[in-house]
């Protein structure tokens, strides 16, 4: 069975010049063109589609699909990474519908809503990293242990994570070393506001893990581009990044 650009367009809900510009660029060549110049699209075309469609939707840009898609030695494996995406979003939205509810029916009985309900299923940006280097218990620790806050506990943790900040970009800008004394302060400082998160090793005293955390999250501060700014500019991400390296290698 095939289908022609326009039948395609049609059934996936994108245009025909889109689906040019994804043959131009190397994304999704016809399966055929015919003597009349018309593209044709068999099964393996649309479920290639159906691969870039998921993954535009998950907010990538081409060349980023590209690379996913060149990788790929198993179509089977890719249709498989999809189903496992789909299957997130869609206990995501799931939490989400629940939390609405809840929301709507303690509104209505005129009860008061719970906080960490009504945020289940908004808040889980990190959910995937988390997991993938602490574990799923990690993930549900830290997440109810956040919600489960008030409102004023939660502004009291952010402005603590605030001055925190603040203290490390004043240092770098004093020109402080990473092995001095300052900056080894702040890297205890800084350990003990992690030790306060329940599933994290740090919270649980497993040394090993508390120290490739540690340096794992130094080096996060300077190379992903989430945080890199977050230490007012390379000079003060470099410093917490090298204080804590120092802090983990001789103080935990």
């Amino acid at each position: 069975m095939e289908w022609t650009i326009q039948e395609l367009a049609a059934r996936a809900g994108v245009t025909s010049r889109t689906l040019r510009h994804y043959d131009r660029v190397g994304l999704l060549p016809p399966s055929r063109v015919g003597a009349n110049g018309y593209r044709y699209y068999n099964p393996t075309a649309v479920a290639r589609l159906q691969r870039i469609l998921l993954m535009r939707r998950l907010g990538m840009g081409l060349p980023a699909i590209a690379e996913v898609l060149a990788d790929e030695v198993d179509a089977c494996d890719g249709l498989r990474a999809h189903i496992a995406a789909l299957e997130e979003e869609r206990d995501r939205v799931e939490r989400q519908i629940r939390s609405v509810r809840h929301t709507l029916e303690a509104l209505e009985s005129g009860a008061e809503p719970r906080m960490d309900v009504m945020l289940a299923g908004f808040n889980d940006g990190y959910k995937d990293e988390v997991i993938s280097r602490w574990g799923e218990r990690a993930f549900q620790a830290s997440n109810d242990w956040w919600h489960g806050k008030t409102l004023d506990q939660q502004r009291a943790w952010k402005q603590a994570a605030e001055d925190l900040v603040a203290a490390w970009v004043a240092a770098a800008k004093a020109g402080v070393s990473p092995a001095s004394e300052h900056a080894q302060s702040l890297a205890a400082r800084h350990v003990r506001w992690l030790s306060r998160i329940p599933g994290t090793p740090t919270a649980e005293g497993d040394r090993e893990r508390s120290i490739e955390m540690v340096e794992c999250l130094g080096d996060m501060y300077v190379d992903d581009p989430r945080f890199a700014g977050m230490y007012d500019d390379a000079m003060g991400a470099t410093l917490v990044r090298d204080a804590l390296h120092v802090y983990a290698r001789t103080r935990m």
